[in-house]
């Protein structure tokens, strides 16, 4: 994946929150299973990893170890995430344009 795709990727993520938050627990298999069920759901994912700075890169490596996701960004406790889903990336074909009418001039004769 190129930087422009990542920047993409970032602009797309600013908007979104978190949708799995990792506490005290860890990383579960739950966690991971809730993990791989969202990423093939929306591709683009934000966790926030609610551990110490060391952890949370120990964490966020066993992700994308196990999950074959790209690590986009990474900002505090927030890790974005992301993973093609093939089944998803089915092209719709783009709409077709109608040209607007063009209004007809009309002269209007003042004096």
């Amino acid at each position: 994946m190129d930087s422009t795709d990542k920047k993409r990727l970032r602009a797309e993520a600013h908007s979104h929150k978190p949708v799995i938050m990792i506490g005290q627990a860890g990383l579960t298999p739950a966690v991971m299973a809730e993990i791989e069920i969202a990423l093939d759901c929306h591709e683009l994912l934000k966790v926030r990893i609610r551990a110490e700075k060391e952890e949370r890169q120990t964490i966020s490596d066993e992700i994308i170890a196990s999950t074959g996701a790209e690590l986009i960004q990474m900002i505090g406790q927030i890790a974005v995430l992301y993973r093609p889903n093939p089944e998803k990336r089915i092209k719709k074909p783009m709409p077709v344009k109608k040209p607007k009418p063009k209004k007809a001039f009309t002269f209007t004769h003042r004096r």
